[in-house]
Parts: C-alpha cells; sequence; structure tokens
C-alpha cells in the first residue's frame, strides 16, 4: 500500500513538462530575490500566513543537505512498471494539484504565486536525479503517506490541516535501492538523457 502511494509521490518533479525541465537555480529563478515576504502580498487577505510554510527565506522548499534525514530502517526497492503507467499517475497528480489550486484558492493572484511556489519546489528533484544537489534521489516517506488525506469518503477535497509544515521537509526520507546508477557511466548518460528531454519540451 505504502508504496503504491509513495511511487507517483517520488517522481512528482515530471509535472507540467517544461516548466520542471531545469533545475531550480535559487539564485536567478527564486521569487525570494523580488520579494522580501508574501504575507498579505498586494493587501490580498488569502496571502495572510503563507511565509509560515517553507519560511521567508525559502520560497520554493529546498531541502538543505544538512536537514536531509534518511530513514534507515524503511528500505523501498524500485520496480519497474510500464512507463504508460508512471505517466498516467503523474498525470493524475498534475490534475490533482490544479483542482487542489482552483476549488481551495478563489484569489487568482494567489493561485498563481502557490502554483509557481508549486513547480519550483518540485523542480529541486531534477537536480537530485542529475546527482549534483548533493542530495539522496528519494522521499519524504512521513509527508507522502498523508496522500489519502486530501480527499473526503465522499472525493471532495479535505479541508483539514495535515499537521505539518514546509519545514519538516526532508526530515523522513526514503531512498529506494535497485536502480542502475553507475558513478563510472551515469552522469553521462543521465546528462545525455535529460538534454534529450530538455529538447524535447522545447520544440
Amino acid at each position: 500500500m505504502f508504496a503504491t502511494i509513495a511511487l507517483p509521490l517520488l517522481s512528482l518533479s515530471a509535472l507540467a513538462g517544461s516548466a520542471l525541465a531545469l533545475p531550480f537555480n535559487s539564485q536567478t529563478q527564486s521569487l525570494n530575490r523580488r520579494y522580501a515576504s508574501f504575507d498579505n502580498w498586494g493587501s490580498i487577505s488569502s496571502f495572510d500566513g503563507f511565509d509560515n510554510f517553507y519560511g521567508v527565506d525559502n520560497f520554493s522548499g529546498e531541502i538543505s543537505v544538512s536537514s536531509q534525514v534518511v530513514v534507515q530502517e524503511q528500505v523501498e526497492v524500485c520496480e519497474s512498471v510500464s512507463i504508460e503507467i508512471v505517466q498516467q499517475k503523474l498525470l493524475v497528480l498534475q490534475e490533482i494539484a490544479k483542482r487542489i489550486v482552483t476549488e481551495q484558492i478563489c484569489e487568482v493572484e494567489t493561485q498563481t504565486v502557490v502554483f509557481q511556489q508549486f513547480l519550483s519546489s518540485c523542480s529541486h528533484f531534477s537536480s537530485d536525479l542529475l546527482r549534483t544537489s548533493g542530495r539522496d534521489v528519494g522521499y519524504d516517506s512521513a509527508i507522502a503517506s498523508h496522500f489519502s488525506d486530501i480527499f473526503e469518503a465522499d472525493d471532495s477535497l479535505s479541508t483539514s490541516d495535515l499537521g505539518f509544515s514546509g519545514t519538516s521537509l526532508g526530515s523522513s526520507y526514503v531512498v529506494p535501492t535497485g536502480n542502475n546508477w553507475n558513478s563510472a557511466t551515469s552522469s553521462v548518460s543521465v546528462g545525455n538523457a535529460y538534454n534529450a528531454a530538455l529538447s524535447a519540451a522545447s520544440a
């Protein structure tokens, strides 16, 4: 059951196509460079408390290497399934994200900022996959376990507080084993795959 929920969340950074293609560069892309705070931004009440989630200095929720805690006792092994099945699950997550933004935020400015925050947060995973971030390639199992809490029994979106903040991200990390990463050759082959994906996204 856990693996079923965790698999799509592990691959969440593939959402929205080219918007997540480039690894996030906090020096050039972060909205923090332009806005010190989004709390009550534009005098829009729905922004109240915005900075409490990741913090005013971490718009996209980037995990530092030092704050990542790998849960050693929990082992998940990579299991290859049809690529189309993976793509189906990622598309479901994409549409759920759009549903959350459009059904649970009514101010269009807040919709825009929150979705950009979501995309920026997901984009950090690209650097993990390229092994350039210094972080382990995996997912936070404690946060992923709340997937079923998104919906009520009648399939409506839950309005309950899930009991965590963005600063919790990385404290219960699971790193699946069994992939084919080769320290001697994979940096080149993964780089080639990454560049091919960039070309396809920009075509």
